[in-house]
């Protein structure tokens, strides 16, 4: 069992920053591989970032890659989201995820079993 919770969310101009972090309760973090998913108003939730669990594989959107990183340190049970250059199609609730390593079929929701609570980022124009 792995209980998440995201902080770091808030309200920024287009263009500026926001670091959203989630931290994992438990001492399995490391065997799960950890995604950030986005849900907008409206919309369905939609894939964002995954990073597996020792860190070498990272994927991304389309529409962050270039924007985005995500990373993790396993020691602290921490995976962290640095979203630069936002824009306010990224306005949304952000969800941190833990979920099989395979990289299978990684941006579909059903691949990760724990999620966190979610934390809102607006971004204004």
């Amino acid at each position: 069992q792995v209980q998440l919770v995201e902080s770091g969310g808030g309200r920024v101009q287009a263009g500026g920053s926001l670091r959203l972090s989630c931290a994992a309760s438990g001492r399995t973090f490391s065997t799960y591989a950890m995604g950030w998913f986005h849900q907008a108003p409206g919309k369905a939730r939609e894939f964002v970032a995954r990073i597996s669990r020792s860190g070498a594989f990272i994927y991304y959107a389309d529409s962050v890659k270039g924007r985005f990183t995500i990373s993790r340190d396993n020691a602290k049970n921490t995976v962290t989201l640095q979203m630069n250059s936002l824009k306010p199609e990224d306005t949304a609730v952000y969800y941190c995820a833990a979920g099989e390593n395979s990289s299978d079929k990684y941006y579909l929701e059903d691949r990760y079993h724990y999620w966190g609570q979610g934390t809102q980022v607006t971004v204004s124009s």
